[in-house]
């Protein structure tokens, strides 16, 4: 099991009110599954995404990765759980304007103190995979929308993750380039055997995932 969430609550406290981001969340999650996370704006998708990728934490509740209880580890520790087996793909892209392709790619393996010699070895092969060689040295701003976005996913996957989570990755794209990079996500899915988990409001996005999950009101209506 790559994931556990038991009974996740999350809320905000406003004006003397308590109000539930998610609700008694219960979800397993094998490794190699591909699920959708459907649901109107404002159920929670978003922040269960945020809890799965450790970027967001919970007020009650247990989360499981892989075995580790993340509930009672300390922030330095999740923090290089998450940087060692997660990829995260964001609908705006979230590249860094004053680096070039080639620098965005090779972030993460900054953070694994990866040598010189290897970073070089796998940018390339994420250049080459994703046909991108030509843009190494192009800045973001020099990018269409569905360049910046194969320059996310790339960048998302060049640690090699158990999981990849995907916040409506196809939101700023045309339906051509959404359609390449949901391929590409069923591919290293059944390929790659990676953890695939999106967000979207597509009914045709969703059906790429082996699992539809439906939020409403912060709480888990179907699966």
């Amino acid at each position: 099991m790559l994931i556990e969430l038991k009974n996740i609550f999350k809320w905000v406290n406003s004006g003397g009110n308590r109000f539930f981001l998610l609700k008694d969340i219960n979800l397993k999650i094998e490794q190699g599954a591909f699920i959708s996370v459907m649901g109107p704006s404002g159920s929670g998708k978003s922040t269960l995404l945020n809890i799965l990728g450790m970027l967001d934490t919970f007020d009650e509740g247990d989360y499981y990765f892989n075995g580790q209880p993340v509930h009672q580890l300390k922030e330095k520790y999740r923090s290089r759980l998450y940087k060692e087996h997660i990829g995260f793909v964001f609908q705006a892209y979230h590249l860094i304007d004053e680096l070039t392709v080639y620098e965005n790619i090779e972030t993460p393996l900054l953070y694994k103190k990866v040598s010189s010699p290897e970073r070089k070895a796998l940018v390339s092969d994420m250049l080459d995979r994703f046909n991108i060689v030509g843009k190494k040295d192009l800045f973001p701003a020099q990018l269409s929308g569905g360049q910046q976005q194969l320059v996310g996913v790339a960048r998302a996957l060049i640690s090699k993750p158990k999981l990849l989570l995907a916040d409506e990755p196809t939101g700023n794209l045309n339906s051509k380039q959404g359609a390449e990079i949901m391929e590409l996500f069923k591919r290293l899915n059944q390929e790659d055997g990676v953890t695939v988990v999106q967000v979207t409001h597509s009914e045709k996005n969703a059906a790429y995932g082996s699992q539809i999950l439906e939020l409403l009101d912060g709480r888990i209506i179907s699966k």
